[in-house]
């Protein structure tokens, strides 16, 4: 049986995001998921939808975000690099912030 050549997903670095970090505020529009190598959520901003990426799921739930942690609607800001290309609004978070509350999924790459 042959194997098909695919394209690697993006979630193996940082090289698709900018080296500058940014901050965003919003409110949770899709909670924390679980699902696949990285845990994800999505925040509005502005009335445009961001897509967030947090660090692989253990790690993610290590910092103390878990599905349930963050309702919809609740403002949160994210730490992260963004997309290099402006008209993705994507970015791959390092922490998130809601209320006093810090998640620092990548604690050692807070700038």
């Amino acid at each position: 049986m042959g194997t098909a050549a695919l394209p690697v997903a993006a979630h193996h670095g940082w090289a698709g995001q900018s080296d500058a970090q940014t901050r965003v505020t919003g409110k949770v529009h899709k909670p924390v998921s679980l699902d696949g190598p990285h845990a994800s959520l999505q925040i509005v901003v502005d009335g445009q939808v961001w897509d967030v990426t947090l660090a692989p799921p253990a790690r993610t739930q290590n910092a103390g975000l878990l599905p349930a942690t963050l309702k919809v609607g609740e403002e949160v800001t994210i730490l992260g690099n963004r997309s290099r290309d402006p008209k993705r609004f994507e970015m791959k978070t390092v922490r998130v912030t809601a209320g006093s509350r810090n998640f620092d999924v990548y604690p050692d790459r807070i700038k």
